[in-house]
């Protein structure tokens, strides 16, 4: 997602190293053996954000007592609940963040799909539980009456353009949107009996990156939001931004939630980005 132009925005403004890399199993990252592509689960990911914190601390380039975590998007979540359990962080980045995924789920999807897709969430681990492969459906699709992951017009023609200059793909696996759902709710009981990892099931239910905001603290926190947020709506995440304690700065743009990448906004986003690194994180 071009996340590169802020890494070379930042290392060219500041002196700093920037570490970038794709979420496992997506673009160039690979992924354990057996296990499937394309799959979001996102205690993995906090996990892998420390590892790569882990990484960058080995590296002689790197001062190991000044690492900054930045996120957008689920991964603005994802730098949330990392910032507040792993004590290394001294500066959070959050951009256009999922912080409730249960609230952001039912603000996505018609109430009239939620029954079907409970159904298809219970096929797939039972699928999966037998050994058969993971399911898939779409991130997006243009027709508005079909199943997809992210249902909006602004998904629609942020991927679509994406795709063409990618090796990105329009799939993510059905557990994933189970997660999506789960985002800090409890998911229905596991019989005892069954070989579905328990482990990573119960890590769904724990998984609310905005209930530790308040513990970010004193770790400075920069939220970065738009003004007419309709894939991580901008109020949910305001209302989280509320519950964090200070030093902490919100900078809010102007459009949707993929504005905050690109076009003029993309000047306006980091330079305010670029500050508050020079502020907490350069000095």
């Amino acid at each position: 997602m071009d996340l590169d132009l802020f890494a070379e925005r930042f290392s060219s403004a500041l002196p700093l190293t920037c570490l970038v890399y794709d979420n496992r199993g997506f673009g160039d990252s690979d992924t354990k053996e057996g296990q499937p592509r394309h799959e979001i689960i996102p205690a993995q990911q906090e996990s892998d954000y420390s590892d790569a914190i882990t990484y960058a601390q080995s590296r002689s380039d790197v001062d190991k007592n000044k690492i900054g975590i930045w996120g957008s998007s689920y991964s603005g979540g994802h730098v949330l609940w990392v910032g507040a359990a792993d004590r290394r962080v001294k500066a959070v980045l959050c951009q256009v963040p999922c912080v409730d995924g249960w609230a952001n789920f039912h603000r996505l999807v018609r109430s009239d799909f939620v029954p079907g897709l409970n159904q298809l969430f219970q096929d797939d681990r039972l699928a999966r539980a037998t050994g058969k492969p993971a399911g898939i459906i779409p991130v997006t699709d243009a027709d508005a009456n079909k199943l997809s992951a992210l249902p909006t017009p602004e998904t629609i023609e942020f991927f679509g353009v994406w795709e063409k200059k990618s090796n990105w793909k329009n799939e993510v696996t059905v557990k994933s949107y189970v997660c999506f759902q789960l985002h800090g709710h409890r998911p229905p009981a596991l019989d005892p009996s069954s070989n579905v990892p328990r482990f990573r099931i119960e890590a769904f239910r724990e998984y609310n990156p905005s209930a530790n905001i308040h513990r970010i603290s004193p770790t400075p926190l920069l939220m970065t939001v738009t003004e007419n947020d309709t894939l991580t709506p901008t109020d949910i995440s305001l209302a989280a931004y509320a519950r964090a304690l200070e030093p902490k700065r919100l900078h809010i743009l102007p459009g949707g939630h993929f504005d905050a990448y690109a076009g003029t906004n993309f000047d306006r986003n980091t330079k305010a980005q670029t500050e508050f690194l020079r502020e907490y994180l350069c000095t």
